[in-house]
């Protein structure tokens, strides 16, 4: 089950670390995030090495739709309403800048970079939109209501955001990795201070960046209760319509569209990790309907990680830790975040404060709703008898039949049906009971 991206992109090839590195910053993770802040800190001139369990793009980076947008769902009139205008404005700047930065990077790469419309939509509530269109006019930004979409179904209303982007994620990884300092096939197994152990070396390193999509280290920043983990699946249609924009429904569980070439990706049928839900078969279930003549060319999943507030942790690990930071929590907006976290971490390591650091910062109140779920969710798990559990806290592992998983309902972590490692925060296989502290 390859994605879209991958079938369609060149791969990398960097070495595998051997031996000892020091250096001033180190980078963990090489997805998306992590190549743009190494490559932030190679035009800055600081001394870096980033170093990836598997290959560059080949975690979440690959199976993500890869729409450029500060337009994230009905965000900006929860953001006013929780934390005021000026914070709601900072995060709004702040993934502002993030595309602009793209604009400018895209420019000389072949990542088949096109500026598009953004629509957030709602299918029976107009009310939504217009509260949003009222936050989004209080914030300054350029967005209006659009009554009508060309998508097969009516909708109640729509907040349409001018010239946002899309692209190839994984091109424009291949183009922008070029000559950075990047090692792959090297997981960091452990950290002991700012040293990190690798299965053949080890990096030291005054400052590191944790860009693990979900972070790894339990003992600092109880990141195990404040993110989940979501999935959503993904099908590429050949002989579809072209919609010419970004579509995405402002509920949680709906669906999403937009074109790639002659092809029509429309994206859905999400679901909590370790729960059920709607999968590919709500997907091909809507193109019989409303595409009967295409084909579906590829399909997909993806897992984002998620926050108590529907805002990224983007800072210091915690308040406790020092030379240490992360990026996390991107919701399904990952491609805005990703750059928005380049930008603050890459000033932090620097000494820079950044106009955007508190409204990101990861030792934010987690006193939201959410949080009780994530508590039960975890107490459920690990209470649950099997013998079948994850090597990363503990919890009890769940059979997806769709991708022939075993999948953990707590953090996200998944495993083949084997046991080999899929998805983190879990930095084993389930057979070789490994934890992680």
């Amino acid at each position: 089950m390859e994605s879209l991206w991958e079938q369609t992109a060149a791969h990398t090839g960097f070495e595998r670390l051997e031996g000892e590195v020091k250096t001033d910053v180190l980078v963990i993770g090489g997805g998306i995030t992590g190549v743009l802040c190494a490559y932030l800190l190679h035009q800055a001139g600081i001394p870096y090495v980033l170093a990836e369990a598997e290959t560059v793009g080949g975690g979440i980076t690959k199976n993500t739709t890869a729409k450029i947008t500060v337009q994230h769902g009905l965000i900006y009139h929860k953001l006013l309403r929780t934390f005021g205008a000026e914070r709601a404005g900072q995060y709004l700047r702040a993934n502002e800048a993030a595309l602009d930065w793209y604009r400018r990077l895209c420019q000389g790469l072949d990542c088949d970079f096109e500026a598009k419309d953004s629509y957030v939509y709602a299918l029976d509530d107009r009310r939504k939109i217009e509260r949003e269109l009222l936050a989004l006019e209080r914030l300054g930004a350029p967005a209006e209501f659009a009554a009508q979409l060309p998508l097969p179904f009516p909708v109640a209303g729509a907040v349409r955001y001018p010239n946002q982007a899309q692209f190839h994620p994984l091109k424009f990884l291949s183009a922008l990795s070029k000559g950075l300092h990047i090692y792959e096939h090297t997981p960091v197994r452990e950290l002991a201070g700012t040293t990190a152990r690798t299965d053949h070396g080890k990096i030291t390193a005054e400052q590191i960046l944790v860009a693990t999509h979900f972070p790894f280290l339990n003992k600092h920043g109880s990141y195990f209760l404040k993110l989940y983990q979501h999935r959503s699946y993904v099908i590429a249609l050949e002989g579809a319509a072209q919609v010419d924009g970004m579509y995405v429904d402002e509920a949680q569980k709906g669906m999403s569209f937009r074109n790639y070439g002659n092809l029509l990706l429309i994206g859905g049928g999400d679901h909590r990790t370790g729960k059920q839900g709607g999968t590919w078969r709500e997907l091909r279930d809507f193109a019989r309907r409303h595409y009967p003549h295409a084909a579906e060319r590829c399909h997909w999943a993806t897992q984002d990680c998620m926050t108590l507030d529907g805002v990224p942790y983007i800072g210091p690990y915690s308040a406790r830790t020092s030379g240490l930071f992360v990026a996390t929590g991107f919701q399904k907006w990952g491609m805005t975040s990703s750059m928005v976290a380049a930008m603050l971490l890459c000033g932090l390591v620097q000494g820079r404060e950044s106009p955007f650091a508190r409204v990101f910062s990861p030792s934010r109140s987690i006193l939201r709703p959410q949080l009780a779920v994530n508590a039960f969710e975890a107490a459920v798990g690990l209470l649950t008898p099997t013998a079948r559990r994850c090597p990363h806290m503990g919890c009890a592992l769940k059979w997806n039949p769709w991708e022939h998983t075993w999948d953990c309902p707590c953090h996200g972590s998944r495993f083949t049906e084997e046991g080999r490692l899929i998805d983190n925060p879990a930095t084993g296989d389930w057979k070789q009971e490994r934890f992680w502290r």
